[in-house]
């Protein structure tokens, strides 16, 4: 081999630049042995498979209650009593506290009496607008006076309904602030009430991914703060419309299956969301890419005669998962069970129509994938 030569071909492997050599003649031989051409590269190769690939994003989540309500009175009062324990489960409906309701009571009995009177006033009257004894703007007074009494009662048994606080749901009761005694207004806050029927996550998804997200998207949690790493599958059920101008995100919120008893409104999580599926997709190892300035290609072993040689097939990738790459060829033929250089095809000296010396490709395990 001439000394230019020499130093191209050295150049080349300690800049990882794949030469496209041509067939050495005559000059390109030592004295004695076999020209460049006639030399067998060794490289591992691998076929390619068809696999699925999944396009996930990671992201971190807060985990919340089906519902979450802090319980207020709606009317002032002097607490009565409290009819639930801390932490207790309770039904929608369900009594928790009684506000005092003697003073409205006695306006209710009131009321009652003006209704009853309103009542038989507004009869009398009916029947001496018949008989032509009453004009009709009297009788028109009693009618507007009976109509408010009843409006009047509804209001009071409206009121006097308030000073019973009923759980809103079905749900945990959390700490209560408020003990028998105690003076309440419509800003004091009673206690809380968690629907744990369901829970959520929360979460943020970039701008560039959220086309990509959509309802029903599907996702897997792992959460570490529950001491078990539960791993467990979710739903998106509301994606935001709006872009946050902050976070450059949009607010996601999905149901978990079926969460763990150890998994707690306000524990963060890890969400894995599946955004896109290639099934039985052309795969390579990433390593057998080789990436130019003005195409993308992988190495074909090829049988020509007796020898196996290098075919260089231009390919648009696509997916990556897992050190796998989805692979399409542009030109050529690459299908399933056909033989690629799986790695240092950027380092190796290969050309097209180059003779190879085959070998099974191992990962960093040791084992052929």
């Amino acid at each position: 081999m001439n000394r230019h030569l020499r130093l191209w071909l050295l150049l080349a492997a300690s800049l990882n630049i794949l030469f496209l050599l041509p067939a050495c003649g005559k000059n390109n031989s030592t004295p004695g042995g076999p020209s460049v051409a006639q030399q067998k590269q060794p490289v591992e190769v691998v076929p390619v498979q068809r696999r699925d690939l999944t396009d996930m994003l990671s992201v971190i989540g807060s985990l919340a209650a089906n519902e979450t309500a802090q319980i207020r009175p709606e009317i002032a009062g002097q607490v009565r009593a409290v009819m639930f324990n801390e932490g207790d489960r309770v039904t929608k409906g369900q009594l928790l506290m009684q506000i005092d309701d003697q003073e409205l009571r006695a306006q209710l009995a009131q009321s009652e009496a003006r209704f009853r009177l309103a009542e038989l006033n507004l009869k009398r009257s009916e029947n001496l607008t018949e008989s032509k004894a009453m004009s009709q703007a009297e009788a028109d007074r009693f009618s507007s006076e009976y109509a408010g009494s009843v409006a009047e009662l509804s209001v009071l048994k409206v009121r006097l309904d308030k000073t019973a606080i009923k759980a809103p749901f079905d749900g945990v009761i959390g700490a209560r602030t408020v003990s028998p005694g105690d003076y309440v207004t419509a800003q004091s806050a009673v206690t809380t009430i968690d629907d744990l029927s369901r829970i959520k996550i929360e979460f943020q998804v970039p701008e560039r991914y959220v086309a990509k997200v959509r309802p029903g998207t599907p996702f897997v949690v792992h959460s570490q703060s529950s001491g078990r790493g539960d791993n467990l599958g979710g739903e998106v059920y509301f994606v935001a419309s709006i872009i946050d101008r902050a976070t450059r995100s949009s607010q996601v919120k999905g149901f978990l299956t079926a969460p763990a008893p150890s998994l707690k409104p306000g524990m963060f999580a890890n969400v894995e969301l599946v955004l896109e599926i290639h099934s039985a997709a052309l795969t390579v190892p990433e390593g057998s890419i080789l990436t130019l300035p003005n195409v993308t290609q992988v190495v074909a072993v090829r049988t020509t005669g007796t020898d196996k040689t290098a075919e260089f097939v231009p390919v648009r990738t696509g997916l990556r998962a897992h050190g796998y790459v989805e692979i399409t060829p542009l030109k050529g033929d690459l299908t399933a069970g056909t033989e690629v250089v799986a790695s240092g095809v950027g380092a190796l000296m290969l050309f097209p129509g180059a003779k190879l010396d085959p070998r099974p490709f191992r990962d960093g395990s040791g084992k052929t994938p």
